[in-house]
């Protein structure tokens, strides 16, 4: 069982995403400024963090 830790932004910026209020870009700038990570951007995108 993983009891992995999300960051505070995680399942409303996945929300967000999934109900088209937030775009990929900015996804990246939130990666950008410490607020998710690159595994919670792949997490909510199914992408890789572009680099």
């Amino acid at each position: 069982m993983s009891t992995e830790t999300k960051s505070l932004m995680f399942g409303i910026l996945k929300t967000r995403y999934e109900k088209n209020f937030v775009r990929k870009d900015q996804l990246q700038k939130y990666v950008a400024f410490g607020k998710i990570t690159a595994k919670e951007y792949e997490q909510i995108t199914g992408e890789d963090l572009p680099e």
